[in-house]
Formats: structure tokens, C-alpha cells, sequence
């Protein structure tokens, strides 16, 4: 557990100290972000984000391949390698959209052409774990990998939307994630399971050394560079882990066969359905379903009267849930998760609608709410 802390605080550190670096750049490149009717910040600011997070990153695992424990598996695949492969590709992707606004196709084109590269080193699905251990062939796995990846960096990019909630989510993600995947890689002593627990703990280290610029009021956005980028590394903690241990490997008093696979799905359930949701509404309006909107569900949490911050804790209260109630079912019997989900759930719906009362005065969100109408 040591060396997957020290991964967590070198990335947290990098990012962080990188993260003035980036606003700087950003700045100079003209990477800014404008002010428009269905944002919620007040003037232009900078993003490009994920120059900071693929340096804290990329520091974590250079430190974790030297570590005794961690090093000996990261340097004998093939996956490190292909990850920071397809890391660079999405994050240079992104800084060029974040730049010069790249359109729908030619960025879903490089989400491909990231994908793809890493399935070329080796990062790829091989088996499907449903009740029975599925084999995947080499065009099955590669679909399947592929499509993983584009899901998950377009509902990471659509929950963009709030100060600190892109990057919060995924933190919370990924360490429901890092439990269930460090329990397989420590206690069933699954070394294939390591390349996945390494990346969530740099994944999380990452997050939280840039959430501290980027809370409201946010002094830098991730941008497209920082939401391609945290949506890849987590995809890539589910193939790591998904596709490469054998469920059968799994004894029955840990989880069900089908948990790794149902995980990914419900830790990031918060992004997907939000991501659903804009496809669908955007659709039946006869739009793009990369057309942007002011419909999504932080949007619809400050017009309930939250206030910005507060609209943040409660999507990352229900993301805690539904993520760390995913994983409990791994160490709690039936009656005890049970009845600590109607609890937590009862709580997290009290927060919920508990909505604050408004001052109609200025510095307050009624021009926001307004702006969200149009």
C-alpha cells in the first residue's frame, strides 16, 4: 500500500506544481476559454489542464517502474508504455482543440487513432466476463477496446460543465475503482491485476493535485486536453483490469463473476447518464449530438438553486454512492449493504433537495438561472 501511496502524492505534487505552468501556456497560446450564455464563469479562462495531469502522470508511473513491489510488473509489459502512448496522442488532441476548436469527426478520429495505439502495444480486452469467461479475438478485442475508450472520454468531456466536477467525479471513480482492483492485485495475489491498481492511484493522485486550481472559482480549466485525457486512463483501468483477469481466478466470497465488469459502468454511471441523456435531447431536437447545451445535469442543479459549489458537492455526493455502493458489495453481506445504501441514498436525496434560499441581489446565481433559460 506504501508504494501505491507514494504513486498517488508524486502525481498529486506534479500536477500541482505544473498546473501554473499550463495557465501559463494557455495564456500566451491564446488557450482561453470565452464566456458564453451556458457557462457559469464570469471571464475568459485559461484551460489546457492536461499538460499538468499527463506530466503528474507520466512522474508517477517513471517512480512507481523504480519502485521493488510495483516496478517489476510495470516493466516487464508492454502496457505502461502503450498507455503513455495513447496518453500523449489524446492530450495533444486536446490542446489542439482547446486551441483552435477542432470539429466532431476529426476529434472522434484521434480519439480512434489514441485507442488504437494502445491496443497495438498490448492494452486491449482479451476476455469478457459474463457469468463465463469469454475469449475475444483480435478484431472483437480491439472494437471492444476501442469503443470503451471513446465512451468513456466523451462522458467524461460532457460532465465537464462545473468547476472541479470533472476532475472530482473522476477522483471518486477511480478510487472506488483502486479498492476492488487492489484487492485482486494484494489479497488474491493477481499481479495482472497491478497495471490497473498503479493507474487508478496515479489517476486519483492526479485529480487531486489539480483539483486545488480548478475549484470554484477556478483559476484554470482542464479543458478538452484534461477531460480526454482522465477519460482515457480510466478506460484504461478497466481494460487493464477487466480484460486481463480471468473471473474464474476470482473466489466467489469476493464478488460475483460479473462485478469487473459491472464496475466501470457504475462508478462512472453519473458521466454516462448524463452523456445519454445529451445525445438523446439533442437528437430529438434534430441537433448535432456533439452540439453543446445548457441541459446538463450540474446546469439543471443550479437552476434547483444550488449554488455553484454546492451543485459540485452533490454531484460528487451521488457519484460517491453509486461508485463505493458498487464496491461494497465486495466486503458487505446483503442485509448490511442493504441498509447502509437506504441510508446513504436518504441522505444524499436530502442534500439534495434541500435548495437553498436565494438573495435576488447582485453576485447571486438569478443571472445565471436566466442565462440557462435562453
Amino acid at each position: 500500500m506504501r508504494e501505491y501511496l507514494l504513486t498517488l502524492f508524486v502525481a498529486a505534487a506534479v500536477t500541482y506544481l505544473m498546473t501554473p505552468v499550463a495557465r501559463r501556456l494557455a495564456v500566451r497560446w491564446g488557450a482561453m476559454t470565452a464566456v458564453r450564455d451556458r457557462d457559469v464563469h464570469a471571464i475568459p479562462t485559461p484551460r489546457l489542464g492536461g499538460i499538468a495531469m499527463l506530466a503528474g502522470f507520466s512522474a508517477a508511473l517513471l517512480v512507481a517502474s523504480k519502485m521493488p513491489f510495483l516496478g517489476p510488473s510495470l516493466r516487464d509489459g508492454q502496457e505502461v508504455s502503450g498507455l503513455l502512448s495513447g496518453a500523449v496522442i489524446i492530450c495533444l488532441l486536446g490542446v489542439a482543440d482547446d486551441r483552435w476548436q477542432l470539429d466532431a469527426i476529426t476529434k472522434l478520429a484521434g480519439q480512434v487513432l489514441a485507442a488504437g495505439v494502445m491496443v497495438l502495444q498490448g492494452v486491449q480486452m482479451l476476455y469478457l466476463p459474463l457469468g463465463a469467461t469469454f475469449v475475444l479475438g483480435p478484431v472483437e478485442g480491439t472494437v471492444l477496446t476501442v469503443l470503451v475508450v471513446v465512451v468513456t472520454v466523451n462522458a467524461v468531456n460532457f460532465v465537464d460543465g462545473l468547476d472541479g466536477l470533472a476532475a472530482g467525479i473522476v477522483a471518486i471513480a477511480a478510487t472506488a475503482f483502486f479498492a476492488f482492483s487492489y484487492l485482486l492485485a494484494v489479497d488474491q495475489g493477481l499481479e495482472r491485476a497491478t497495471t490497473s491498481t498503479v493507474i487508478t492511484a496515479a489517476l486519483i493522485g492526479t485529480c487531486l493535485g489539480f483539483l486545488p486550481h480548478n475549484f470554484s472559482p477556478a483559476r484554470v480549466f482542464m479543458g478538452d486536453s484534461g477531460a480526454y485525457l482522465l477519460g482515457l486512463l480510466l478506460a484504461s483501468s478497466t481494460i487493464t483490469l477487466t480484460g486481463t483477469v480471468d473471473p474464474g481466478a476470482v473466489g466467489s466470497d469476493i464478488a460475483p463473476a460479473i462485478l469487473p465488469l459491472l464496475l466501470p459502468v457504475l462508478v462512472l454511471v453519473v458521466p454516462f447518464a448524463d452523456l445519454l441523456l445529451a445525445i438523446v435531447r439533442r437528437t430529438r431536437a434534430g441537433r448535432s449530438p456533439f452540439a453543446p447545451d445548457a441541459q446538463h445535469l450540474h446546469h439543471r442543479l443550479l437552476e434547483m438553486g444550488h449554488s455553484h459549489a454546492r451543485a459540485v458537492i452533490v454531484m460528487y455526493l451521488w457519484a460517491a454512492v453509486i461508485a463505493f455502493g458498487a464496491t461494497a458489495v465486495v466486503f458487505l453481506d446483503a442485509r448490511t449493504l442493504a441498509v447502509s445504501l437506504a441510508v446513504v441514498v436518504a441522505v444524499a436525496c436530502l442534500v439534495t433537495l434541500n435548495i437553498p434560499r436565494l438573495r435576488r441581489g447582485p453576485g447571486t446565481f438569478t443571472g445565471i438561472r436566466r442565462g440557462l433559460r435562453r
